[in-house]
Formats: structure tokens, sequence, C-alpha cells
């Protein structure tokens, strides 16, 4: 999942910044298309083009504060008047140096209420429109043929500046929105991640309480109890600690049974365990079972592994589909997670969680895969010999 993110998070950025590269394109191309007039005069073109540069350093900041969600109301402010004096210094062109505080506004517009986002279209457009017009009746655009009638000239800047300042607020605040909802999800997931072991911890504490809590605070009465009639009756203080040696071993051997039971975990229990965490995370999870229960030596191997599969679709992925298949026959046990959560690359490290899991199926001299197909998709596929015949 955080590579899912990493890369949503790019693609994203990469739009943000989409309109200051369509601006330097439309600069460029006006400044080579106007040569020898008077608007692409070096003493007008460079220190634009300085000024551009400068305008471009807080524009990529911007984005990079939106995306991290930091406060840029400096930036804003600064590169706003920088845009309105790039556009006067630059000549105005509707299809040039006039594009630059449309590209302002497609980023001051993100992160603040609508309210504001209006009211920052319609101040762009009160601004620079006029600007605009003088340029355009000045002949400094040649988007306009000469034979144009004034009211033409006049009527277009403005129906184009007023159409692009009511579009261009809401653009790119509708990518940041499937951004941040791409994080919400992100953090849900792991969320739930964190939710599924909290809870295993407080089930084991339960039990460890119930289990071993009792004896405990009867060894601790029992005991003081021998100390008190160790001078007294020392029998009696003997047959109290002949008590306490006989629940300090049923304590010790309850500890036993609770951490070997956890050691060994049931395989149905995990798997519908597992069902639970990936569908509340949103994760649609199908279960494909044989109708023989899987051999008692292979299912807890088969267990620790459907677990650590799951954790890292939850954590590493962007799934939104999850199978989980068993089957067996007489010569083998197979396990198979699919999950549609990666996109076509190599995956050289499988991870310690993984590779932990290796080693116990090598303990039953089985073997661990994990790798996408190439189709989207990622497999976690374990095999486990069966030496014993498998009962009907």
């Amino acid at each position: 999942m955080a590579d899912g993110l990493g890369r949503a998070r790019k693609v994203v950025r990469w739009t943000l910044i989409g309109t200051l590269i369509v601006a330097w394109f439309l600069v460029v191309l006006m400044t080579i298309g106007g040569l020898g007039t008077e608007v692409s005069k070096w003493y007008r073109v460079l220190p634009a083009l300085a000024g551009l540069v400068v305008f471009s350093w807080l524009f990529v900041r911007m984005t990079g504060a939106i995306l991290s969600h930091r406060p840029f109301r400096r930036e804003i402010v600064v590169s706003g008047v920088l845009s309105v004096a790039l556009m006067v210094v630059g000549g105005a062109q509707m299809t040039g140096w006039g594009f630059v505080p449309l590209a302002w506004l497609s980023i001051a517009a993100v992160g603040v209420s609508r309210k504001v986002a209006v009211l920052l279209g319609a101040g762009t457009a009160v601004v620079v429109t006029p600007l605009a017009v003088v340029a355009t009746l000045a002949g400094n655009d040649p988007a306009f043929p000469g034979d144009t009638s004034t009211t033409g000239l006049v009527v277009g800047v403005t129906v184009y500046y007023v159409a692009m300042c009511a579009l261009f607020p809401w653009t790119n605040r509708l990518w940041v929105w499937i951004w941040r909802l791409a994080e919400e999800a992100h953090a849900g997931r792991e969320a739930q991640a964190r939710l599924a072991v909290a809870e295993e911890r407080l089930r084991f504490a339960r039990d460890l309480h119930d289990l071993v809590g009792h004896q405990l605070s009867a060894i601790a009465v029992k005991s003081e109890l021998a100390v008190r009639l160790s001078d007294a009756d020392a029998a009696a203080a003997k047959d109290e600690m002949a008590e306490v040696r006989g629940l300090a071993r049923t304590a010790l051997r309850e500890l036993r049974e609770t951490v070997r039971g956890y050691r060994r975990l049931d395989l149905n229990a995990e798997l519908a365990a597992v069902r639970g965490v990936l569908e509340a995370a949103g994760v649609s999870c199908r279960l494909h079972l044989p109708y023989r229960e899987v051999p008692e030596d292979v299912a807890p191997v088969f267990a620790w592994v459907v677990r650590e599969a799951a954790t890292n679709v939850l954590r590493h992925s962007s799934a939104s589909r999850c199978d989980i298949t068993v089957r067996h026959s007489e010569e083998a046990a197979v396990l198979e997670v699919r999950n549609d959560g990666v996109t076509r690359r190599a995956v050289e490290d499988i991870g310690s969680g993984l590779a932990g899991m290796g080693e116990r199926l090598a303990a039953v001299g089985g073997t661990l895969t994990a790798r996408p197909t190439g189709s989207g998709e990622f497999v976690l596929r374990a095999v486990a010999p069966l030496p014993v015949e498998v009962g009907a």
C-alpha cells in the first residue's frame, strides 16, 4: 500500500505541475513567434524569464506543501504578485505571458474553502483581463488577426479570461481531493492492522490473567501464611509450602499450555479472523477451502503464513480483492493468497516477515514463493509435502 500511495502522490504532483509546464510552453512559443517585435526584445524577455524561474520555484514549493499538508500563504501572495508582474513585463499576451496568472490560480485555489476559491478566480479575472485587453488592442497578441474589430478583441479576451478563471480553481482541487481520499484509505488500513495486533495482545493478556492469575494470587497468600506459621507450627508451614509448590507447578503447566496454544495457531480460526480484518479494511476476501481438514502437521504453519500474508496486504499493497485458496492431496498441501494490489514489476525483497514464514515451511520440507503475476496481481504460494496419508 505504501508503494501505491507513493505512486499516487507522484501522479498528483505532476498533474498539479502540469499548468506550470503549459505556461512555459506558451511563453517560449510566444517569445519565439514574436522575434523581432517589441514584445520579444531582450530587455523585456530576459527579466521576464528570470522572474518565471523564480515563479516556477515557488510553484513547486506550493505543490509540495499541498501534498504534505503544510501552509503556504506567503508563497501564494509572493507568486501571485510576481505572476501579474511577469504578465505586464512579458507583454500580457493572452496565449503567452498572460497564462502565468492562470497557472498561479490553479495552485493558489487548492487547500482553501470554496468561497475563497471563487473569490480568487473572480479577483484574477478582474486584474488580468484589462491588462490582456490593453495588450491585445496594442497589437501584442498574434492570436488575433489584424482585421479583428475592437469589439471582437475585447469580447474575445474577456470571455477567455472569465472562462479560464471560472474553471482553473476547480481542476486541481479535484485531483487533490482524490489524493486526500487515498491518504485516508491508507491510514484506515494501517489502523485496521494496528487494531488487529492490539486485539491479539489484549486477548493474550486476558488469557494469562484468567489462567495464571488465580494460582499466583494463591501462591502469594499461602507463602505469607507459611512465613507466619514457620515459628509456631513447622508442620503446618511445611504443608502450606507443599501446596505452594503444587500451585506453582499448575501455574507453570497452564502458562506453557497457553503459550503453546498461541504458537500453534488454528488454521480455520485464523482464516476467519483474516477475512474479517480484510473486509473491515475494504478488501473483498474470498475463501476457497477443501471439504477435508488440512492435516495437523501442516495447518499451524499455514495459519502463520495466512496471518503474515494478510498483514502484507494491509500494509504494503493497494488491493481491493484477496482470494485465499487451500487445497491438499495425499502428496502435498498448497496455500495460495492472491491479491490485486501491485503493478507489473519484479519483487527482489519479499521482506523479513515472509522470509520467516519461508523458514517455518522449510522446517516441514515445504517452500514459499511470493511474486507478482505480471497482470497486476501478487501471489503468495506455500507448498508443504504430506508424508502421512490424508484420511477420507
